[in-house]
Order: C-alpha cells, then sequence, then structure tokens
C-alpha cells in the first residue's frame, strides 16, 4: 500500500483546470462572465495525476478510530502519518516536529508550521474522505522585502486527489480568518492563516511572475463575522521582536483600536 502511496506523490499532473465560479457556466453566467471584474477563463479539470484518487484508498485510522493527517511531498516523495487529538485537529509537540521537518524549505531549512493552519488541512482532508493531501509547497525560506505566509509557517500548497480545486477552496473559504488561492495553471489551492480573510486567483504558471488577482471580497469579510460569531479569533499580523520588554510595555499601553492593515493582501501568496 505505501509504495502506491508514494508513487502517487511522485505523478506528474496533468489538469486544465476548472471553472471557479459554477453560475458563470450557465447560459445566463457567461454573460455575466464577460463584464466581471474577476471573473476566470472557463474550463474543465481532470481528475489526473495531481488530482487523481486511487480507488478505494482511505486514510489511515489512529488507536480512536479516527482518520490520521497524511501528508504526501511531491517534490521529496516523502510521506507523514500523524494523528489529531480531536475532530477538529491538534497535534502532539513531537508530531509537529515531524511535520516542520517533512514541510521543510527546499533548501532544508526548517520552521514550525503554524498549527491552525494544519487544523484546517486537516479538516479539509476529512471533510472530502482524502486518504492523503499531496504537498506542493511548505515553509520557504523567507527572501528581502518578500512577507509571504509561507516564510512564516502559516500557509501550505496542495492537492486533495479526487477533489477539484474550486471545491476544495470554496469550503476553506468558510473557515475565517484564512487565505484561499487558486492557481489553475499550476494545479493547486493556498490556504493560509491571517488576521483577516482574503481570496486571490492567479493564472501565472511555475517560475512564473505572479498575476493575483483579489476575488470574493463580501464573501472574506462575511467568513470572518460568523467565525466570530462562533468565538473565533483572528491571529495577530507576523513580526519579528528585538526588544520583548518594550513590546509588552507598548501592548499593555496601547488602546483597544487595532490596524486594519495586515500587510498581507497586496502581496504575492508564492
Amino acid at each position: 500500500m505505501k509504495e502506491h502511496a508514494l508513487f502517487a506523490c511522485v505523478f506528474i499532473a496533468s489538469v486544465v483546470g476548472f471553472d471557479t465560479n459554477p453560475a458563470w457556466g450557465t447560459p445566463h453566467g457567461k454573460q455575466r462572465a464577460r463584464n466581471h471584474p474577476t471573473a476566470p477563463r472557463p474550463y474543465v479539470q481532470a481528475m489526473t495525476g495531481w488530482h487523481a484518487k486511487e480507488p478505494g484508498a482511505k486514510a489511515p485510522l489512529d488507536t480512536n478510530g479516527r482518520p490520521m493527517l497524511v501528508l504526501c511531498t511531491i517534490n521529496r516523495s516523502e510521506r507523514l502519518e500523524v494523528a489529531a487529538l480531536s475532530d477538529e485537529g491538534g497535534f502532539a509537540t513531537k508530531d509537529l516536529a515531524r511535520i516542520a521537518h517533512v514541510l521543510r524549505s527546499k533548501g532544508g531549512d526548517e520552521h514550525p508550521v503554524d498549527p491552525r493552519t494544519l487544523n484546517i488541512l486537516y479538516r479539509i482532508q476529512t471533510h472530502f474522505d482524502a486518504h492523503e493531501l499531496r504537498i506542493v509547497s511548505g515553509y520557504r525560506t523567507p527572501k528581502p522585502n518578500n512577507h509571504s505566509n509561507h516564510g512564516k509557517g502559516r500557509a501550505i500548497d496542495f492537492v486533495v486527489p479526487g477533489a477539484p480545486d474550486s471545491k476544495v477552496a470554496e469550503y476553506a473559504r468558510e473557515m475565517g480568518f484564512v487565505g484561499v488561492g487558486i492557481y489553475p495553471t499550476s494545479g493547486f489551492v493556498h490556504v493560509d492563516v491571517r488576521p483577516r480573510s482574503y481570496f486571490w486567483i492567479d493564472y501565472s504558471g511555475p517560475g512564473k511572475r505572479n498575476r493575483e488577482r483579489g476575488i470574493l471580497p463580501g464573501l472574506a469579510q462575511k467568513s470572518d463575522e460568523q467565525a466570530t460569531a462562533r468565538g473565533q479569533r483572528g491571529i495577530e499580523p507576523f513580526e519579528i521582536i528585538s526588544n520583548v520588554d518594550a513590546h509588552l510595555l507598548s501592548q499593555a499601553n496601547a488602546s483597544d483600536t487595532s490596524s486594519d492593515d495586515d500587510g498581507e493582501e497586496d502581496e504575492s501568496a508564492d
């Protein structure tokens, strides 16, 4: 079984995309698409390559009968199975270290992965009854003037075998305080955690200049409002603090008013 799983990790994709809004594919929707500023090009995604699911494949179960989180890296052909602490996710400290190793950068640098990002991945895997998640990119060593969430351990690019990227993105957008990007040309979905939700589509291919375009701003706001009503809270913007004592003092003296600028929305998702 594991031999088949590893083969699936390195099976090259043959993906031609999908329509990110089913309504645009209807007769009336086509007319709206011509005038819609964020309307994607119409195309259909084939469930082949990265997106193909092995018939009958299921995620392994832990001792509690709960599906394990299964990460299969496409570039390194590595596979990791870890048990979740609840139906919503949550992972033991030792497993977080193992996950950080599997999701290390191309150059081998490791960085802790934000547990909330992993919880999103776990919920996506179980929602689609996927036997594994195929990882395109995890941590990336930060570059100068690049504020990507990949360099903060908060973002992952991945594929859910057997599920169209459009459906995966649609489900992820409901979670609140998330970044969700669709990359039709490359054929994967990006998710991250952030102070305010932001959704986008990017038709750039591997190694090409980003062509990110924000979509569904109203839905992003509604998603955060619903998450807040459920008792969730957005994360704080990422920053490196050199003087912890001074920072804590400033926080104590600060007013309850916080900035609306999270420093992420104008940046590339890669």
